[in-house]
Protein backbone atom coordinates (compact mmCIF):
# COMPACT_ATOMS: atom_id res chain seq x y z
CA UNK A 1 0.00 0.00 0.00
CA UNK A 2 2.89 2.33 -1.22
CA UNK A 3 3.74 4.81 -4.16
CA UNK A 4 5.55 3.04 -6.95
CA UNK A 5 7.80 5.22 -6.45
CA UNK A 6 8.11 8.50 -4.00
CA UNK A 7 5.69 11.17 -5.07
CA UNK A 8 7.53 14.52 -5.16
CA UNK A 9 5.60 17.87 -5.22
CA UNK A 10 3.60 18.18 -8.95
CA UNK A 11 3.11 21.55 -10.33
CA UNK A 12 0.76 21.63 -13.40
CA UNK A 13 0.22 23.75 -16.48
CA UNK A 14 -3.36 23.58 -18.23
CA UNK A 15 -3.52 25.62 -21.57
CA UNK A 16 -6.07 26.32 -24.20
CA UNK A 17 -4.59 23.91 -27.33
CA UNK A 18 -4.64 26.75 -29.72
CA UNK A 19 -1.67 28.24 -27.45
CA UNK A 20 0.84 25.16 -27.72
CA UNK A 21 2.98 26.33 -30.61
CA UNK A 22 3.85 22.72 -31.13
CA UNK A 23 0.62 21.14 -31.25
CA UNK A 24 -0.89 23.73 -34.20
CA UNK A 25 -1.32 20.74 -36.59
CA UNK A 26 -3.41 18.62 -34.17
CA UNK A 27 -5.08 21.46 -33.18
CA UNK A 28 -7.28 21.55 -36.41
CA UNK A 29 -8.64 18.22 -36.05
CA UNK A 30 -7.88 17.41 -32.32
CA UNK A 31 -9.65 14.47 -32.46
CA UNK A 32 -7.81 11.90 -29.41
CA UNK A 33 -8.40 8.73 -31.42
CA UNK A 34 -5.11 10.33 -33.66
CA UNK A 35 -3.46 10.31 -30.76
CA UNK A 36 -3.50 6.06 -29.92
CA UNK A 37 0.03 5.38 -31.65
CA UNK A 38 1.49 7.03 -28.87
CA UNK A 39 3.42 4.87 -26.66
CA UNK A 40 1.36 3.36 -23.64
CA UNK A 41 -1.60 5.89 -23.90
CA UNK A 42 -4.25 5.78 -20.72
CA UNK A 43 -7.46 6.81 -22.91
CA UNK A 44 -10.92 7.62 -22.06
CA UNK A 45 -12.47 8.44 -24.90
CA UNK A 46 -15.79 8.28 -26.68
CA UNK A 47 -16.63 9.62 -30.57
CA UNK A 48 -13.07 11.36 -30.56
CA UNK A 49 -13.83 13.49 -27.61
CA UNK A 50 -12.39 12.77 -23.99
CA UNK A 51 -8.87 12.50 -22.39
CA UNK A 52 -5.53 10.93 -23.65
CA UNK A 53 -2.63 10.64 -20.72
CA UNK A 54 0.98 9.72 -21.76
CA UNK A 55 3.88 9.12 -19.94
CA UNK A 56 3.33 9.08 -15.83
CA UNK A 57 5.13 11.09 -13.00
CA UNK A 58 3.19 9.29 -10.36
CA UNK A 59 1.09 6.03 -9.51
CA UNK A 60 -0.25 4.69 -6.69
CA UNK A 61 -0.98 0.78 -5.84
CA UNK A 62 -3.23 -0.61 -3.66
CA UNK A 63 -4.99 -4.05 -2.89
CA UNK A 64 -7.80 -5.17 -0.26
CA UNK A 65 -11.12 -3.72 1.43
CA UNK A 66 -9.70 0.35 2.13
CA UNK A 67 -8.35 0.26 -1.82
CA UNK A 68 -10.72 3.68 -2.51
CA UNK A 69 -9.93 5.02 0.78
CA UNK A 70 -6.34 4.49 0.41
CA UNK A 71 -6.28 5.83 -3.16
CA UNK A 72 -8.41 8.71 -2.01
CA UNK A 73 -6.02 10.03 0.77
CA UNK A 74 -2.76 9.49 -1.72
CA UNK A 75 -4.77 11.36 -3.95
CA UNK A 76 -5.98 14.31 -2.24
CA UNK A 77 -2.12 14.73 -0.06
CA UNK A 78 -0.83 14.89 -3.78
CA UNK A 79 -3.60 17.73 -4.88
CA UNK A 80 -2.94 19.68 -1.56
CA UNK A 81 0.64 20.14 -2.17
CA UNK A 82 0.35 20.52 -6.02
CA UNK A 83 0.93 23.60 -7.43
CA UNK A 84 -1.65 24.27 -10.47
CA UNK A 85 -2.28 26.94 -12.87
CA UNK A 86 -5.46 26.34 -15.14
CA UNK A 87 -6.32 28.94 -17.52
CA UNK A 88 -9.34 26.66 -18.69
CA UNK A 89 -10.82 25.30 -15.63
CA UNK A 90 -13.62 22.92 -17.04
CA UNK A 91 -13.80 19.33 -15.49
CA UNK A 92 -10.37 16.94 -16.61
CA UNK A 93 -8.09 19.84 -16.72
CA UNK A 94 -5.65 21.03 -14.03
CA UNK A 95 -4.07 18.05 -12.21
CA UNK A 96 -5.47 14.54 -13.35
CA UNK A 97 -4.87 10.71 -12.56
CA UNK A 98 -6.19 7.86 -14.58
CA UNK A 99 -7.62 4.90 -12.19
CA UNK A 100 -8.19 1.50 -11.99
CA UNK A 101 -10.05 -0.59 -9.12
CA UNK A 102 -10.65 -4.27 -8.36
CA UNK A 103 -14.07 -5.86 -8.51
CA UNK A 104 -13.53 -7.52 -4.82
CA UNK A 105 -11.59 -6.17 -1.91
CA UNK A 106 -10.36 -10.11 -1.57
CA UNK A 107 -8.26 -10.15 -5.04
CA UNK A 108 -4.95 -10.08 -5.48
CA UNK A 109 -4.55 -7.67 -7.82
CA UNK A 110 -3.66 -4.70 -7.61
CA UNK A 111 -5.92 -1.20 -7.70
CA UNK A 112 -4.58 2.13 -7.87
CA UNK A 113 -4.26 5.61 -9.64
CA UNK A 114 -1.64 6.73 -11.85
CA UNK A 115 -0.98 10.39 -12.65
CA UNK A 116 0.11 10.80 -16.92
CA UNK A 117 3.26 13.52 -17.66
CA UNK A 118 1.10 14.89 -20.37
CA UNK A 119 -2.52 15.08 -20.74
CA UNK A 120 -5.02 15.87 -24.15
CA UNK A 121 -8.30 17.02 -23.29
CA UNK A 122 -11.22 17.61 -25.63
CA UNK A 123 -14.81 18.44 -25.18
CA UNK A 124 -17.65 20.43 -26.71
CA UNK A 125 -16.07 23.74 -25.75
CA UNK A 126 -12.66 22.85 -27.09
CA UNK A 127 -9.07 21.32 -26.27
CA UNK A 128 -6.33 22.08 -24.23
CA UNK A 129 -3.37 20.36 -22.83
CA UNK A 130 -1.93 20.01 -19.11
CA UNK A 131 2.18 19.07 -18.45
CA UNK A 132 2.36 17.31 -15.02
CA UNK A 133 5.92 17.76 -13.41
CA UNK A 134 7.94 17.01 -10.52
CA UNK A 135 10.89 19.10 -11.54
CA UNK A 136 12.26 21.97 -8.68
CA UNK A 137 10.75 24.84 -11.57
CA UNK A 138 7.33 25.05 -12.72
CA UNK A 139 6.40 23.63 -15.99
CA UNK A 140 6.28 26.47 -18.75
CA UNK A 141 4.90 27.02 -22.32
CA UNK A 142 8.04 25.97 -23.42
CA UNK A 143 7.92 22.96 -21.52
CA UNK A 144 4.58 21.65 -22.79
CA UNK A 145 5.54 22.06 -26.23
CA UNK A 146 8.72 19.89 -25.40
CA UNK A 147 6.33 17.20 -24.09
CA UNK A 148 4.39 17.50 -26.81
CA UNK A 149 7.44 17.05 -29.28
CA UNK A 150 8.89 14.09 -26.92
CA UNK A 151 5.63 12.21 -25.92
CA UNK A 152 3.23 12.24 -28.77
CA UNK A 153 2.51 10.70 -32.24
CA UNK A 154 -0.39 12.44 -33.71
CA UNK A 155 -1.63 10.57 -37.04
CA UNK A 156 -2.38 12.97 -39.51
CA UNK A 157 -6.00 11.65 -39.21
CA UNK A 158 -8.23 8.93 -37.44
CA UNK A 159 -7.36 5.49 -38.77
CA UNK A 160 -9.87 3.73 -39.78
CA UNK A 161 -8.92 0.21 -38.65
CA UNK A 162 -9.55 -2.54 -41.10
CA UNK A 163 -12.19 -4.93 -40.13
CA UNK A 164 -11.15 -8.45 -38.97
CA UNK A 165 -11.69 -11.62 -41.27
CA UNK A 166 -14.05 -13.94 -39.20
CA UNK A 167 -12.59 -16.34 -41.39
CA UNK A 168 -9.29 -15.77 -41.08
CA UNK A 169 -7.34 -19.29 -39.95
CA UNK A 170 -4.27 -17.61 -38.86
CA UNK A 171 -6.49 -15.57 -35.94
CA UNK A 172 -5.37 -17.08 -32.40
CA UNK A 173 -7.83 -19.04 -30.57
CA UNK A 174 -9.64 -17.83 -27.28
CA UNK A 175 -9.21 -20.94 -24.65
CA UNK A 176 -11.49 -21.46 -21.62
CA UNK A 177 -9.71 -19.51 -18.76
CA UNK A 178 -10.78 -20.45 -15.61
CA UNK A 179 -14.37 -22.48 -15.91
CA UNK A 180 -14.86 -24.61 -19.59
CA UNK A 181 -18.96 -23.66 -20.69
CA UNK A 182 -19.67 -27.17 -19.20
CA UNK A 183 -18.64 -26.32 -15.83
CA UNK A 184 -19.98 -22.63 -15.99
CA UNK A 185 -23.17 -24.15 -17.19
CA UNK A 186 -23.45 -26.00 -13.87
CA UNK A 187 -22.38 -23.04 -11.98
CA UNK A 188 -25.62 -20.61 -13.38
CA UNK A 189 -27.69 -23.88 -12.79
CA UNK A 190 -26.23 -23.74 -9.24
CA UNK A 191 -26.92 -20.29 -8.79
CA UNK A 192 -30.48 -20.04 -10.34
CA UNK A 193 -31.16 -23.11 -7.92
CA UNK A 194 -30.46 -20.23 -5.12
CA UNK A 195 -32.21 -17.85 -6.22
CA UNK A 196 -35.26 -20.04 -6.57
CA UNK A 197 -34.35 -21.20 -3.14
CA UNK A 198 -35.14 -17.41 -1.95
CA UNK A 199 -31.06 -17.23 -0.66
CA UNK A 200 -30.97 -14.19 -3.16
CA UNK A 201 -32.50 -12.20 -5.81
CA UNK A 202 -29.94 -12.01 -8.51
CA UNK A 203 -26.83 -12.91 -9.31
CA UNK A 204 -24.41 -11.99 -11.77
CA UNK A 205 -21.53 -15.07 -12.81
CA UNK A 206 -19.01 -14.25 -15.68
CA UNK A 207 -16.38 -16.20 -16.79
CA UNK A 208 -13.07 -15.97 -18.64
CA UNK A 209 -11.05 -16.79 -21.75
CA UNK A 210 -7.54 -16.66 -22.65
CA UNK A 211 -6.01 -15.14 -25.80
CA UNK A 212 -2.34 -15.91 -27.37
CA UNK A 213 -2.23 -13.62 -30.52
CA UNK A 214 1.51 -15.81 -31.37
CA UNK A 215 2.80 -11.74 -31.36
CA UNK A 216 2.73 -8.39 -29.83
CA UNK A 217 -0.84 -6.72 -29.34
CA UNK A 218 -0.81 -3.98 -31.30
CA UNK A 219 -2.35 -1.13 -28.48
CA UNK A 220 -2.81 1.28 -30.94
CA UNK A 221 -4.44 -0.58 -33.42
CA UNK A 222 -7.03 -2.17 -31.05
CA UNK A 223 -7.88 0.65 -29.49
CA UNK A 224 -8.74 1.76 -32.73
CA UNK A 225 -11.40 -0.67 -33.69
CA UNK A 226 -12.61 -0.55 -30.18
CA UNK A 227 -13.36 3.30 -30.73
CA UNK A 228 -14.46 3.26 -33.81
CA UNK A 229 -16.94 0.11 -33.84
CA UNK A 230 -18.63 1.08 -30.27
CA UNK A 231 -18.48 4.74 -30.92
CA UNK A 232 -20.99 5.41 -28.30
CA UNK A 233 -19.38 3.51 -25.74
CA UNK A 234 -16.13 5.17 -23.63
CA UNK A 235 -12.88 3.52 -24.74
CA UNK A 236 -10.29 2.63 -21.94
CA UNK A 237 -7.08 1.89 -21.61
CA UNK A 238 -4.72 2.24 -18.00
CA UNK A 239 -1.88 0.46 -16.85
CA UNK A 240 -1.41 0.97 -12.95
CA UNK A 241 2.56 -0.22 -12.94
CA UNK A 242 4.53 -3.59 -13.98
CA UNK A 243 2.65 -5.86 -11.59
CA UNK A 244 0.97 -8.94 -13.86
CA UNK A 245 -2.04 -10.25 -13.70
CA UNK A 246 -2.24 -14.10 -14.13
CA UNK A 247 1.32 -14.20 -15.09
CA UNK A 248 3.27 -17.23 -14.35
CA UNK A 249 6.43 -15.91 -14.29
CA UNK A 250 8.22 -12.21 -13.60
CA UNK A 251 11.29 -10.51 -15.70
CA UNK A 252 11.84 -9.07 -18.84
CA UNK A 253 10.57 -12.20 -20.75
CA UNK A 254 7.22 -11.46 -19.98
CA UNK A 255 7.48 -8.44 -22.58
CA UNK A 256 5.76 -5.40 -22.49
CA UNK A 257 1.97 -4.33 -21.28
CA UNK A 258 1.42 -7.05 -18.21
CA UNK A 259 -1.60 -5.74 -16.23
CA UNK A 260 -3.00 -2.79 -18.99
CA UNK A 261 -6.67 -3.19 -18.91
CA UNK A 262 -7.95 -2.21 -21.91
CA UNK A 263 -11.71 -1.98 -23.47
CA UNK A 264 -15.19 -0.54 -24.59
CA UNK A 265 -17.70 -0.35 -21.80
CA UNK A 266 -21.09 0.97 -22.67
CA UNK A 267 -21.63 1.49 -18.64
CA UNK A 268 -21.29 4.50 -16.67
CA UNK A 269 -20.89 3.63 -13.05
CA UNK A 270 -20.43 7.38 -11.87
CA UNK A 271 -19.48 10.79 -13.61
CA UNK A 272 -19.37 13.80 -11.64
CA UNK A 273 -19.36 17.71 -13.41
CA UNK A 274 -19.35 20.16 -11.01
CA UNK A 275 -21.72 18.82 -8.54
CA UNK A 276 -23.95 16.60 -11.01
CA UNK A 277 -23.52 12.93 -10.97
CA UNK A 278 -25.13 11.18 -13.93
CA UNK A 279 -24.76 7.10 -14.58
CA UNK A 280 -25.99 4.93 -17.54
CA UNK A 281 -27.15 1.70 -15.89
CA UNK A 282 -27.46 -1.23 -18.18
CA UNK A 283 -29.28 -4.66 -17.41
CA UNK A 284 -31.11 -7.25 -20.14
CA UNK A 285 -29.34 -8.15 -22.49
CA UNK A 286 -30.25 -9.46 -26.41
CA UNK A 287 -27.71 -10.83 -29.27
CA UNK A 288 -27.77 -9.08 -32.56
CA UNK A 289 -27.17 -12.31 -34.04
CA UNK A 290 -30.52 -13.97 -32.19
CA UNK A 291 -32.81 -11.35 -35.13
CA UNK A 292 -34.74 -13.61 -37.03
CA UNK A 293 -34.38 -12.95 -40.89
CA UNK A 294 -36.41 -10.25 -42.22
CA UNK A 295 -37.62 -8.88 -38.74
CA UNK A 296 -37.37 -4.73 -37.59
CA UNK A 297 -34.41 -4.88 -35.13
CA UNK A 298 -36.06 -2.06 -33.07
CA UNK A 299 -38.81 -4.14 -32.89
CA UNK A 300 -37.03 -7.39 -32.05
CA UNK A 301 -35.03 -5.49 -29.53
CA UNK A 302 -38.47 -3.70 -27.87
CA UNK A 303 -40.63 -6.19 -27.92
CA UNK A 304 -37.69 -9.13 -26.52
CA UNK A 305 -36.05 -6.51 -24.14
CA UNK A 306 -39.20 -4.07 -22.87
CA UNK A 307 -41.66 -7.19 -22.69
CA UNK A 308 -39.92 -9.21 -20.88
CA UNK A 309 -40.29 -9.55 -17.35
CA UNK A 310 -37.54 -11.55 -16.46
CA UNK A 311 -35.40 -8.82 -18.24
CA UNK A 312 -37.22 -5.50 -16.80
CA UNK A 313 -36.66 -7.40 -13.57
CA UNK A 314 -33.32 -7.87 -13.76
CA UNK A 315 -32.91 -4.07 -15.17
CA UNK A 316 -34.79 -3.29 -11.73
CA UNK A 317 -32.57 -4.62 -9.35
CA UNK A 318 -29.42 -2.42 -10.87
CA UNK A 319 -31.28 0.48 -11.41
CA UNK A 320 -32.44 0.44 -7.66
CA UNK A 321 -28.97 -0.48 -5.95
CA UNK A 322 -27.31 2.39 -7.90
CA UNK A 323 -30.16 4.75 -6.09
CA UNK A 324 -29.23 2.97 -2.84
CA UNK A 325 -25.81 3.98 -3.27
CA UNK A 326 -26.30 7.38 -4.39
CA UNK A 327 -28.88 8.91 -2.16
CA UNK A 328 -26.96 9.18 0.71
CA UNK A 329 -24.74 11.82 -1.30
CA UNK A 330 -27.92 13.88 -3.47
CA UNK A 331 -30.45 16.20 -2.31
CA UNK A 332 -32.48 14.50 -5.44
CA UNK A 333 -32.20 11.82 -7.63
CA UNK A 334 -33.88 10.80 -10.74
CA UNK A 335 -34.56 9.15 -13.42
CA UNK A 336 -34.14 4.92 -14.09
CA UNK A 337 -38.51 4.67 -14.09
CA UNK A 338 -38.62 3.90 -17.93
CA UNK A 339 -35.73 2.45 -19.65
CA UNK A 340 -34.87 2.39 -23.18
CA UNK A 341 -33.34 0.42 -25.67
CA UNK A 342 -29.31 1.30 -26.40
CA UNK A 343 -28.11 -0.71 -29.14
CA UNK A 344 -24.40 -1.81 -29.72
CA UNK A 345 -22.87 -3.36 -32.66
CA UNK A 346 -23.04 -6.86 -31.24
CA UNK A 347 -25.93 -6.38 -28.27
CA UNK A 348 -29.20 -4.65 -27.50
CA UNK A 349 -29.36 -3.54 -23.64
CA UNK A 350 -32.32 -2.21 -21.30
CA UNK A 351 -30.42 1.05 -20.05
CA UNK A 352 -31.28 3.83 -18.00
CA UNK A 353 -29.61 6.82 -17.42
CA UNK A 354 -29.57 8.36 -13.22
CA UNK A 355 -29.00 11.88 -12.73
CA UNK A 356 -28.58 13.34 -9.07
CA UNK A 357 -27.59 16.86 -7.44
CA UNK A 358 -25.19 16.31 -5.04
CA UNK A 359 -25.24 17.75 -1.04
CA UNK A 360 -22.08 19.17 0.49
CA UNK A 361 -20.58 17.05 3.34
CA UNK A 362 -20.34 18.17 6.92
CA UNK A 363 -17.26 19.78 5.68
CA UNK A 364 -18.85 21.72 3.35
CA UNK A 365 -17.45 20.07 0.43
CA UNK A 366 -18.94 17.86 -2.29
CA UNK A 367 -18.57 14.18 -2.55
CA UNK A 368 -15.90 13.63 -4.90
CA UNK A 369 -16.38 11.12 -8.04
CA UNK A 370 -13.80 8.82 -6.95
CA UNK A 371 -15.76 8.81 -3.30
CA UNK A 372 -19.03 8.19 -5.10
CA UNK A 373 -17.55 5.63 -7.28
CA UNK A 374 -17.05 3.51 -3.91
CA UNK A 375 -20.35 4.69 -2.61
CA UNK A 376 -22.22 2.72 -5.53
CA UNK A 377 -19.64 -0.24 -6.19
CA UNK A 378 -20.60 -2.87 -6.81
CA UNK A 379 -24.32 -1.98 -8.56
CA UNK A 380 -26.49 -5.40 -8.99
CA UNK A 381 -25.65 -5.38 -12.42
CA UNK A 382 -22.47 -6.54 -11.95
CA UNK A 383 -22.89 -8.82 -9.03
CA UNK A 384 -26.50 -9.23 -7.55
CA UNK A 385 -29.12 -8.71 -4.88
CA UNK A 386 -28.52 -8.64 -1.77
CA UNK A 387 -24.96 -7.06 -2.57
CA UNK A 388 -22.91 -8.76 0.27
CA UNK A 389 -24.96 -12.49 -0.27
CA UNK A 390 -23.48 -12.14 -4.33
CA UNK A 391 -20.41 -11.14 -3.89
CA UNK A 392 -20.18 -14.45 -1.63
CA UNK A 393 -21.87 -16.78 -4.33
CA UNK A 394 -19.56 -15.27 -7.31
CA UNK A 395 -16.24 -16.07 -5.51
CA UNK A 396 -17.96 -19.53 -4.47
CA UNK A 397 -19.35 -20.15 -7.96
CA UNK A 398 -17.41 -18.83 -10.37
CA UNK A 399 -13.67 -20.20 -9.10
CA UNK A 400 -11.53 -17.07 -10.10
CA UNK A 401 -10.14 -13.91 -9.37
CA UNK A 402 -11.90 -10.83 -11.29
CA UNK A 403 -9.16 -8.82 -11.00
CA UNK A 404 -9.97 -5.37 -12.44
CA UNK A 405 -12.71 -7.03 -14.57
CA UNK A 406 -16.23 -5.56 -13.61
CA UNK A 407 -14.67 -2.53 -11.23
CA UNK A 408 -14.52 0.99 -11.91
CA UNK A 409 -12.11 2.39 -14.40
CA UNK A 410 -11.90 5.83 -15.75
CA UNK A 411 -10.11 9.24 -14.77
CA UNK A 412 -10.92 12.86 -11.83
CA UNK A 413 -9.09 15.46 -11.37
CA UNK A 414 -8.28 17.80 -8.27
CA UNK A 415 -11.45 19.23 -8.22
CA UNK A 416 -13.52 16.48 -7.55
CA UNK A 417 -14.75 16.14 -11.33
CA UNK A 418 -14.23 12.71 -12.97
CA UNK A 419 -15.85 9.59 -14.88
CA UNK A 420 -15.95 5.86 -13.96
CA UNK A 421 -16.91 3.39 -15.69
CA UNK A 422 -17.28 0.00 -15.26
CA UNK A 423 -14.03 -2.61 -16.71
CA UNK A 424 -16.98 -4.37 -19.02
CA UNK A 425 -16.52 -5.31 -22.83
CA UNK A 426 -12.67 -5.36 -22.31
CA UNK A 427 -9.24 -7.34 -21.29
CA UNK A 428 -6.49 -7.64 -19.16
CA UNK A 429 -2.77 -8.00 -21.21
CA UNK A 430 -1.08 -10.78 -19.62
CA UNK A 431 2.02 -10.30 -21.37
CA UNK A 432 3.00 -8.54 -24.53
CA UNK A 433 1.19 -11.29 -26.67
CA UNK A 434 -1.60 -12.46 -24.39
CA UNK A 435 -4.52 -11.26 -22.83
CA UNK A 436 -7.35 -12.45 -20.95
CA UNK A 437 -10.58 -11.65 -21.95
CA UNK A 438 -14.20 -11.85 -19.32
CA UNK A 439 -17.78 -11.81 -19.92
CA UNK A 440 -20.77 -12.14 -17.38
CA UNK A 441 -24.92 -12.31 -17.26
CA UNK A 442 -27.28 -11.35 -14.93
CA UNK A 443 -28.96 -14.52 -13.46
CA UNK A 444 -32.86 -14.83 -12.29
CA UNK A 445 -34.69 -17.47 -11.39
CA UNK A 446 -36.36 -17.80 -14.83
CA UNK A 447 -32.85 -18.49 -16.48
CA UNK A 448 -31.48 -20.39 -18.52
CA UNK A 449 -27.81 -21.51 -18.64
CA UNK A 450 -27.49 -22.67 -22.12
CA UNK A 451 -28.84 -18.89 -23.50
CA UNK A 452 -26.74 -17.29 -20.24
CA UNK A 453 -23.26 -18.86 -22.17
CA UNK A 454 -24.39 -17.58 -25.57
CA UNK A 455 -24.82 -13.98 -24.01
CA UNK A 456 -21.28 -14.92 -22.56
CA UNK A 457 -20.43 -15.23 -25.96
CA UNK A 458 -22.15 -11.80 -27.38
CA UNK A 459 -20.01 -9.67 -24.82
CA UNK A 460 -16.84 -11.54 -25.20
CA UNK A 461 -16.74 -10.93 -29.20
CA UNK A 462 -15.96 -6.81 -28.93
CA UNK A 463 -12.50 -7.70 -27.38
CA UNK A 464 -12.31 -10.69 -29.38
CA UNK A 465 -12.62 -9.10 -33.13
CA UNK A 466 -10.54 -6.40 -32.11
CA UNK A 467 -7.60 -8.38 -30.79
CA UNK A 468 -8.66 -10.09 -33.50
CA UNK A 469 -9.19 -13.60 -31.83
CA UNK A 470 -11.58 -16.45 -33.03
CA UNK A 471 -13.05 -18.62 -30.37
CA UNK A 472 -13.19 -22.10 -29.78
CA UNK A 473 -16.68 -23.08 -28.91
CA UNK A 474 -16.00 -26.99 -27.80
Amino acid sequence: MTPEFPAPRLSALTLPLSEVPAAAEFARNPDVRRLLGSADPATWIMRGKGIVGLGRVAAYRVRGGTRFTSARVWWDELRQDATVHDSVQRPGTGLLAFGAFAFAPSSTVDSGLMVPELVIGTDAHGAWLTLISTGPSEPTVEDVGAAWRRLVRAAPAVARPEEPDAAASSYPTAVPGTLDEQRWMEAVADGVGMIRAGELDKLVLARDVVVDTGQPIELGAVLGRLSERFATCWTYCVRLGPEQEGSEQEGPDDGEGAGRLLGATPEMLIRVHRGTATARVLAGTLDRQDLPDGANPEDFAGTELGGSEKQQREHRFAVDSLITGLSPYADEVSGGEHPFILALPNVWHLASDVTAQLRAGVDGTLPSALELAEAVHPTAAVCGTPTETAGAVIEDLERMDRGLYAGPVGWLDGAGNGEWGIALRGAVQLDAHRARVSAGCGIVAESDPRAELAETWAKLRPMLESLPARWDRE
